[in-house]
């Protein structure tokens, strides 16, 4: 992978990622009345729980477990909300916005990673889409939220998306970080214009609900 500042171009990701993970969740344990460890934990589990899940996977030891950056960073962004909360928070789409984010940079990790160990290419797209969208689903479950993951949003599938997108840009032999950056900014737009106008996959109506319609009708 190309050096970035003493660092590779998935530890960038990576840690960008973190932070705009931990963001995502400490906004929405900001509106659950959540005191500053509760709400350090639940950005700490948004940030960590899609990575822990493909580590685990992989049979690796847990990033985390290894580096203590990931714990630090999602300190600074409970720093960060708290001194900055008029600010931060004032926006409506803020926890879409750092989500979204997150989103696009921990599923270009996670395909890196996978990529790292030999995996094949479908796997690492699959593994790519659990650590981009495990941690919000936790987040959510966690806030007693049902997870975007599970409702008519297109979220995973921008993550499969992207994966694509990783993996074509290497078929073009396009040189690091390129194909990282385009696959991330392609699950970032395609989230962004699914939300902006209301593409959705079709609701899967069950046979009760079709036939309470009928007798409403």
């Amino acid at each position: 992978m190309t050096i970035l500042w003493g660092l590779n171009i998935t530890t960038v990701l990576d840690l960008l990622g973190t932070f705009a993970f931990a963001i995502s969740g400490i906004r929405m344990a900001s509106g659950k009345n959540i005191d500053w460890f509760g709400a350090y934990v639940i950005g700490l589990v948004t940030a960590i729980g899609g990575g822990t899940t493909r580590d685990l996977l992989l049979d690796v030891t847990p990033f985390w477990m290894q580096d203590a950056t990931y714990l630090v960073t999602t300190g600074v962004a409970l720093l960060a909300a708290i001194l900055f909360k008029d600010r931060l928070f004032r926006w409506g789409n803020t926890l879409f916005l750092f989500d979204t984010i997150g989103l696009g940079l921990f599923t270009i990790v996670g395909i890196s990673k996978s990529v790292e160990a030999g995996l094949s290419y479908w796997v690492c797209i699959i593994m790519g889409t659990i650590t981009g969208s495990v941690g919000g689903v936790l987040r959510d479950v966690f806030l007693n939220e049902v997870p975007l993951l599970f409702r008519k949003d297109i979220y995973a599938l921008a993550c499969v998306a992207g994966g694509i997108v990783y993996f074509v840009c290497y078929q073009f032999e396009l040189v690091a970080p390129m194909p990282e950056l385009i696959a991330a900014l392609t699950v970032i737009i395609i989230r962004i214009i699914a939300v902006k106008f209301h593409l959705h996959l079709p609701v899967l109506s069950s046979i009760q609900s079709r036939q309470d319609k009928s007798k409403s009708s």
